[in-house]
């Protein structure tokens, strides 16, 4: 395998694949939702909430293998200088292979170019994989719910990261 590894933006027809994508990789240790249903013909990530051009989607050698969803935090026109990663996902088969920095990056770059300040993020206090991820793309802890969730018999801080642009 040469593992060509690029970004590029969604499209409505990467739908099914990102949500098959989504549900493999559901975990406690990054999803505070449930798992969704298991993938059909007609399912797809997408939605009125979820739309294909806040997505970045990784291929790695031609094959889709994660995703990074960048939007801004909130409507309001005050907020607008902000973008927040809001999902990142990674197939497990492509893991430890830098798919996560590089969609990361891909988010940061897309963030300065519509004229963002900052990116924001949440993430499982617990998550220490994509805690390290994040720091290591510069994102510095910012504040901490403890205890806000209550995932697999114990409760769990939410992290809030941030990076300056």
């Amino acid at each position: 395998m040469s593992d060509t590894l690029r970004t590029r933006p969604a499209d409505a027809a990467d739908g099914p694949l990102l949500y098959r994508l989504d549900h493999d990789g559901w975990s406690t240790l990054g999803e505070v939702a449930e798992r969704s249903a298991p993938p059909t013909a007609d399912s797809t990530l997408f939605d009125e909430r979820h739309r294909p051009q806040d997505y970045l989607v990784a291929e790695l050698d031609g094959q889709v293998v994660g995703y990074v969803r960048l939007v801004p935090p909130t409507p309001l026109p005050s907020n607008a200088h902000i973008r927040q990663i809001s999902g990142l996902a990674v197939d497990r088969s492509a893991r430890r292979r830098g798919v996560g920095a590089v969609l990361v990056a891909a988010a940061v770059a897309r963030a300065r170019r519509v004229g963002a300040r900052r990116v924001t993020l949440r993430v499982l206090g617990y998550n220490t994989p994509a805690r390290k991820l994040y720091e290591a793309a510069g994102f510095t802890v910012e504040g901490v719910s403890p205890e806000e969730f209550y995932l697999d018999g114990r409760y769990v801080d939410d992290v809030v990261m941030g990076l300056t642009l």
